[in-house]
């Protein structure tokens, strides 16, 4: 019993350390915050000694992260109405309203920010308190599991018993081919496939199986096939169907809903995770109840769409994760346009033009998009769903412009087996079993676009085959 009691308190005592050490680092930074920024100061206007200050600064910092645990899930769920990227960037002016709450209740010295200086000021101490506690809890690993058996056992009590047989989770790597996946792991670029595929001398626990699309060779088709069992009528990404007068785009939300409610009233169905699953990051629902960043459901206004931002919800109420994913933000933009400009520099071909949103796009796909899912896919493991289906779109995003097999991809790769290696690690701490399941919609192969090869674009070949009015460089 003894042996016992010491164990406790021991995790007691090593948790209140990791908590003062998260707070003495939260401090140190705030003051010097308070040094560099002029718009910051944590001093009285008449001036204060070095002693109130530190105590305003102490003071500060412990209200701000008291204010984070206790108060931001709360502005979360009230926001959970507001799409993702919106919510993204909402989180910087929320966490900065409560750091200035912080200083405001402070009962030695009210210290003062500028509003936007607030916001900076809010997204480096997040930062930096989430990076100490993640160092921490990186050297106590049963602290981290603690933590997960905690989220396993508080949405274990919210929801109904999980039963004992195993989940399914299936993880998309969106436009990843065979070849390209052999390829990766042959190269040490994907640590985790290759462990799973026992190319490294361990058990194998995964077998890799190639199959071939039909002939629509696209997300559109290949999806709604597995999520709904049917891809009838579905003839390619994006097509003109006279019946409707109107051009049908499979990432279009509206064209989106519409190929689902036809795939399920053909199929008879309504999907394949009609039953306790979860849909996240993909175009179609599968008959889930859980969605998230689902696009057949985005034109919505009430209903499931409304019920489907709790998905990000886990991700978005820790604000240092939007901090983090900001970061990573800007500099895969930062990146995209380095590699542009070397791309163009060495002639590189075949080449499509990658300016204008694009950058942008990129980083939402291979940054928050991967971030957001990630998160949900945990929380639908911790929580026992049956099946599981998420899309990470990041490979596809890249390869469309840099080639499928290019040095850009490498990157990427890295980041999808990390993604997988999370997975992987939180299933071990999941109420239920779970088998994981890779797969991908289809592969790609590199080639030069109508326009580049030819110096005109189809449509502007086909109107002067029928006699109409052409641009110039048609002729």
């Amino acid at each position: 019993m003894r042996g016992v009691g010491d164990g406790r308190w021991r995790k007691v005592a090593s948790q209140i350390g990791r908590s003062v050490t998260v707070w003495a680092v939260s401090t140190l930074t705030m003051l010097a915050l308070a040094g560099i920024l002029p718009d910051f100061r944590l001093r009285s206007a008449d001036g204060s000694s070095a002693t109130d200050i530190a105590v305003t600064a102490a003071l500060g910092a412990g209200a701000f992260g008291l204010l984070s645990a206790l108060v931001w899930p709360l502005l979360v769920r009230l926001l959970l109405l507001v799409p993702a990227l919106v919510l993204g960037v909402l989180v910087f002016f929320l966490n900065g309203a409560l750091l200035w709450v912080a200083l405001r209740v402070n009962p030695v010295e009210r210290g003062s920010a500028a509003p936007e200086t607030a916001v900076v000021v809010a997204a480096v101490m997040s930062a930096v308190a989430s990076a100490t506690g993640g160092a921490l809890a990186v050297r106590d690993d049963d602290a981290y599991r603690r933590r997960l058996y905690r989220l396993a056992d508080r949405r274990r009590r919210s929801g109904p018993p999980c039963p004992a047989t195993p989940g399914t989770v299936f993880v998309q790597l969106d436009g990843v081919g065979h070849d390209v996946l052999l390829a990766a792991v042959d190269r040490g670029l994907m640590p985790t496939v290759a462990r799973w595929l026992g190319t490294g001398g361990d058990r194998p626990t995964h077998r890799l199986t190639p199959w071939r699309t039909d002939w629509s060779s696209q997300t559109g088709a290949s999806q709604l096939g597995i999520l709904h069992g049917s891809n009838f009528d579905v003839p390619a990404f994006r097509w003109y169907e006279k019946a409707r007068r109107e051009v049908m785009v499979c990432n279009r939300p509206t064209s989106a809903a519409e190929l689902q409610a036809r795939a399920i009233e053909h199929s008879g169905h309504a999907g394949l995770l009609a039953k306790d699953g979860a849909s996240r990051g993909n175009l179609f629902g599968g008959g889930a109840d859980e969605q998230a960043l689902v696009l057949s459901i985005a034109a919505r206004r009430r209903g499931p769409a409304a019920r489907s931002r709790a998905g990000y919800f886990a991700y978005f109420s820790d604000p240092a994760n939007a901090v983090r994913t900001a970061l990573s933000f800007g500099a895969e933009v930062g990146r995209e346009i380095g590699q542009s400009v070397r791309a163009r520099m060495r002639a590189q071909r075949p080449r499509v033009s990658r300016g204008g949103l694009y950058p942008l796009v990129r980083a939402f796909a291979t940054v928050v998009e991967r971030d957001v899912v990630t998160a949900a896919v945990m929380g639908d493991v911790l929580a026992g769903r049956s099946a599981v289906y998420a899309d990470l779109v990041a490979y596809d995003e890249v390869a469309h412009h840099s080639g499928p097999a290019s040095r850009d991809t490498e990157q990427v790769l890295r980041r999808l087996d990390r993604a997988l290696a999370l997975v992987e690690n939180v299933t071990e701490h999941a109420p239920r079993p779970y088998r994981i399941v890779v797969l991908s919609d289809h592969g790609q192969s590199p080639g030069e676009t109508f326009r580049s090869r030819y110096g005109l674009t189809l449509a502007d070949l086909v109107r002067a085959g029928c006699g109409l009015p052409v641009p110039r460089r048609a002729r």
